[in-house]
């Protein structure tokens, strides 16, 4: 059992992904009851046809062809491949099920699987192909043509034939026994793997925006009671109370946000007050929009971490009842839910984002900055104007991206397949919303910076935000003249992707 600590371990801090000798002699276990107790028997997919072909039967004499034929007959998938860290927790995910020996599979497509993962070798796997039912059957057929040797992967950044590669590493592809070909292909590894990533860089994403809501507020000079734990504790979410508590910690040494008691609760002659006597909901509500976000990402993680360590194929080798069952292990509806949830929940938090940017740009909203940030002449220069636009039609993509993929089952397979998850489907676009999100906050971060030194209030910032300001001045130094920012935004970017907990 792996939590989410250790897999992104292995994911991004290139730790090994190490076999136990438990975990060997749990396979070999496994492996060798299915042996023997297939022989004299009718099972699925070790000697019948796959989906509505398994009531034919298959002669003995075509039983290793029979698991080769499922690699290859399923190899159709289409589009552009997933990127290398995507393939890698793939390949973690369906490792981590053969682990539980409960497969059949021999020892010998782990080992391989484990040296892949270990080496960098990363089969090359397209995006389109998967209803997410019988499990990802495409894209998990891509991973099995590696091990066995054919089809093409990534090593070095570099696309190869696969058997070149593995001559170089001296590896040898695996060779079909009892049923290695269904149990590589069926499965939801490939939906699981993106979900995992997905999830970590949703996890960045939120600690970024609580970052930058303690920074806007310290530009609006915001008063500070509004992450106050007495007010935050009333409503009961554990979101709400833990971005609040984030909040306070971040803020922590500031000399920009007010205090209300020494500002306002004392007599007053004012009719009018110049300085808001409340901020904007996009300041001053951060934990009741963010909350929700937090609540949601910690559910989800429960929900991939648990199938990660779950077996989803089909059929399960049991030895403790000495049986194997039939069922729908492979099916991902539970990882097709989480991955909707987590796209809308990351485009609730673009909006936010995209609404603080707006309050920096627009002079009129904010009262103390000048139009976009400009510091250089109006009318000739231009400030962040042109950013905005990239930041708000990367929003908008987001809310179309946001409609839940997990409703849209059509059958397929001859309606053997009669309801479908959608999952790797909906992963993608949890994807997709995710690496908008970073584009968007890539933008609000250099806003904040540049309206910082509008106000020249770098002195005042709280330990934490300062630190943020001078990572993203490294990157993009004060600007007034007008010049390109698409490699500043680039940039920041990766700054934030990989800066997981600054």
């Amino acid at each position: 059992m792996m939590n989410l600590r250790e897999i992104e371990s292995v994911l991004f801090e290139n730790k090994r992904f190490e076999l136990s000798p438990e975990d060997i002699k749990r396979v070999n276990d496994s492996y060798c009851f299915l042996e023997s107790f297939a022989k004299d028997k009718v099972i699925y997919g070790i000697n019948t046809g796959f989906g509505p072909m398994a009531q034919y039967r298959v002669s003995d004499s075509n039983l290793k062809a029979l698991q080769y034929n499922i690699i290859r007959s399923h190899s159709t998938g289409a589009g552009e491949p997933f990127r290398e860290v995507y393939v890698k927790a793939a390949m973690m995910s369906r490792l981590s099920t053969f682990l539980k020996g409960k497969s059949g599979v021999n020892i010998e497509a782990l080992l391989l699987l484990q040296e892949f993962i270990n080496k960098g070798v990363y089969p090359v796997i397209p995006q389109h192909g998967s209803v997410g039912a019988s499990g990802d059957l495409v894209q998990l057929a891509h991973m099995a043509l590696a091990l066995i040797g054919e089809g093409e992967v990534f090593f070095h950044g570099e696309k190869r034939p696969t058997a070149e590669v593995m001559k170089e590493l001296n590896l040898k592809p695996i060779t079909m026994r009892v049923r290695e070909g269904l149990a590589l292909t069926n499965g939801t590894g490939m939906m699981t793997g993106v979900g995992l990533v997905n999830l970590i860089y949703a996890k960045i994403l939120l600690h970024h925006a609580i970052a930058a809501s303690v920074m806007i507020n310290e530009i609006a000079a915001s008063y500070d009671d509004f992450m106050a734990p007495e007010l935050n504790e009333l409503k009961g979410h554990k979101g709400q109370m833990t971005v609040a508590t984030i909040m306070r910690e971040m803020s922590e040494g500031s000399k920009l946000l007010l205090k209300r008691e020494v500002e306002m609760y004392h007599p007053h002659s004012e009719k009018m007050f110049d300085h808001k006597v409340q901020p904007y909901y996009s300041l001053r509500c951060v934990p009741q929009v963010l909350g929700p976000v937090a609540d949601a990402l910690d559910f989800a993680e429960e929900i991939i971490v648990d199938e990660f360590n779950g077996v989803d194929d089909n059929p399960i080798v049991d030895i403790d009842t000495k049986t194997v069952y039939h069922g729908g292990n492979f099916h991902g509806d539970y990882i097709s839910f989480e991955m909707d949830k987590i796209k809308i929940a990351v485009t609730k938090l673009t909006m936010l984002m995209e609404r603080q940017l707006n309050y920096l740009c627009h002079d009129k909203i904010n009262g103390i900055l000048p139009p976009f940030l400009n510091l250089g002449e109006l009318g000739l220069n231009y400030g962040i104007q042109a950013m905005q636009f990239t930041a708000t039609s990367t929003t908008a993509e987001c809310q179309t991206l946001s409609n839940p993929m997990c409703v849209h089952s059509i059958p397929n397979n001859n309606d053997n397949q009669d309801v479908v998850s959608m999952g790797t489907n909906s992963a993608i676009l949890a994807k997709r919303v995710i690496e908008n999100a970073f584009q968007v906050m890539a933008i609000h971060y250099i806003a904040l910076t540049q309206a910082v030194d509008c106000l020249k209030v770098r002195p005042k910032l709280s330990k934490f935000t300062a630190k943020i300001y001078d990572d993203v001045r490294t990157l993009v130094p004060l600007f007034i003249e007008d010049t390109t920012k698409y490699q500043d935004i680039a940039a920041v970017t990766d700054y934030l992707k990989n800066n997981k907990y600054l």
